[in-house]
């Protein structure tokens, strides 16, 4: 059985609980079984954001915090670095043996924390998140889906199809209906479906690349039990 137990911490105008949406809705499409819960204070940019996601290939009966995640996933060096979370040292819970998943491009654990994350056996894994939104999709607003891509890249729980239909889901909504009025107004209609079928397949590149990248450092999980043995 697969089950992770994760704690996503950022800041306003991450994405962080529409990515914790995606993680579950792309369970769901697979078949799988999630819950998440989203928890943050002000609603501005740069103020502290958790989520919790439960996800697992059996039922789930638990709702709420998670409070000992076996996947903590940080989307801002801030979280890290300046103490913007709700949950301090970051770390808190941690299971033995668990994942850190975090938006940076330089090891920015103090020395402190880390010792800890030894003694847990914690697996730590860095991605400059912001960077490759901003390369590929042209906007640092797509840092959440290069963290959802590696996330899906190392644990393999679902396949391209499913992130994508859960894609569609939290961005296109249903089937696109045309309005049936005024030619001026379907035309706007039109041009909004298409901006967001753009955004859609921007997002997806994102998300294609941080799988890629699980996959080329041998992140995988499935690679990792045959390095084992």
């Amino acid at each position: 059985m697969k089950r992770y137990n994760i704690r996503i911490a950022g800041v306003g105008g991450q994405g962080v609980v529409t990515s914790a949406h995606i993680l579950g809705n792309a369970m769901s499409a697979a078949g799988k079984y999630a819950t998440l819960v989203p928890f943050f204070g002000s609603e501005k940019r740069m103020a502290p954001v958790e989520a919790y996601v439960r996800v697992s290939d059996q039922p789930i009966y638990e709702v709420g915090e998670v409070v000992y995640p076996n996947v903590i996933m940080i989307y801002h060096p801030q979280v890290i670095t300046h103490g913007k979370s709700y949950t301090m040292p970051f770390y808190t819970g941690l299971k033995e043996g668990g994942m850190v998943i975090i938006n940076s491009d330089a090891d920015i654990i103090p020395d402190e924390d880390r010792k800890v994350l030894e003694e847990l056996d914690a697996r730590i894994f860095y991605i400059p998140a912001t960077q490759i939104a901003r390369e590929i999709a042209g906007t640092e607003l797509a840092t959440n889906m290069a963290m959802i891509g590696l996330f899906f890249g190392i644990t393999k729980l679902v396949s391209l199809e499913h992130i994508e239909k859960a894609l569609i889901e939290r961005f296109l909504g249903g089937t696109f209906v045309a309005s049936g009025g005024t030619t001026a107004l379907d035309s706007a209609i039109e041009k909004k479906f298409k901006k967001k079928q753009e955004l859609l397949a921007k997002n997806m590149e994102v998300i294609k690349y941080t799988i890629r990248m699980a996959e080329e450092n041998a992140w995988c999980e499935e690679e990792e039990e045959k390095i084992a043995t």
